[in-house]
């Protein structure tokens, strides 16, 4: 049954692919273009040879995802996600006028500007934006200015694709503090006795100590959860005030969703001993997101916009 289901979804696509690709103009020229700005960036997209010796801007950015025991992982999906998105708007992106349009050439030619900008100050994150710009601009020169207005989400959902490494300390510090501050108080709410000293939490005897790490309350979650509730935001919702609150609920979400997550390990250390405390700590990280994403549903349901009223009269025959 799954299998035919499976195929059923496949052939759809395969259909609706083949009906779409002859109405698509100046594929060639495209792809063309494309593949010489992808040579562009692998040959000549990396001037820094720290850590990563190559010249290629993707390689960078895959040891960048890879970095951190792939704490900004998702960069790899995000292109995907992107084009599936773009999948699912196809109508109204490849569905009305598509057309020639060279004054996208200034969009790429601003691209290739700050691109040299950033390879010559050694800033790699810089020509990731000109890598993207650069593309954005040659889908214009190729479709036309409708196509780049309609095309703008799921578009910007690749500025998830530039790693922050250090950069996210600015960030996750905070969070961190708020993490371990929430979580302690929590844990002596329910009668606990636990002390914290910056990022770090310690029982009344310090016999067990965790350190709130980057990895527990930061840039893994915090990117993730921004990136879904754009997502989440764009797609569910019409009206631009309930989008900025669902993306905004990023980050309570994610807070809220690592306190459970620290609390829960406080719980089971206080109770079983430590041993099991580091089990749930490196193998229950899933609690963040169960937590986040549970509530992320709940704000779904409150933000719900009404269904749009019919004219009255609509959808009932006229009689003869």
């Amino acid at each position: 049954m799954n299998d035919a289901k499976q195929l059923g979804i496949l052939e759809e696509f395969r259909l609706e692919f083949q009906a779409l690709w002859p109405r698509v103009p100046n594929k060639g020229m495209l792809f063309g273009l494309g593949a010489l700005w992808v040579l562009l960036f692998h040959f000549l997209g990396n001037s820094t040879f720290g850590y990563v010796k190559t010249a290629s801007l993707l390689e960078w950015m895959v040891n960048a995802y890879r970095a951190n025991d792939w704490d900004e992982g998702h960069g790899l999906i995000v292109p995907l996600i992107v084009l599936g998105l773009m999948w699912w708007k196809r109508r109204e992106l490849w569905g009305g006028p598509l057309e020639l349009w060279p004054p996208a050439l200034a969009v790429v030619g601003v691209a290739l500007g700050l691109h040299v900008l950033g390879y010559l100050i050694q800033q790699p994150r810089i020509s990731i934006v000109a890598f993207f710009l650069g593309l954005y601009g040659l889908m214009g020169l190729a479709w036309g200015p409708r196509f780049l207005r309609a095309c703008v989400f799921p578009y910007v959902l690749l500025v998830f694709c530039i790693p922050l490494g250090s950069l996210a300390e600015v960030v996750t510090f905070p969070l961190r503090m708020v993490v371990t501050y929430v979580s302690v108080g929590v844990a002596q709410v329910l009668g606990f006795d636990v002390l914290r000293e910056g990022s770090l939490i310690y029982d009344a005897q310090r016999t067990y100590r965790y350190d709130v790490a980057p990895a527990c309350s930061g840039i893994r979650s915090l990117m993730s959860l921004l990136a879904l509730t754009v997502i989440f935001g764009m797609t569910a919702f019409r009206t631009a005030w309930r989008r900025w609150v669902m993306v905004l609920a990023a980050i309570p979400l994610a807070v809220l969703g690592n306190v459970a997550r620290i609390t829960f390990t406080i719980l089971v250390t206080e109770v079983f001993g430590q041993s099991y405390g580091v089990s749930v700590e490196q193998r229950f990280g899933f609690v963040t997101f169960a937590v986040a994403i549970g509530c992320l549903l709940l704000l779904e349901q409150w933000l719900r916009e009404p269904e749009p009223v019919r004219p009255a009269g609509e959808g009932k025959e006229s009689g003869a």
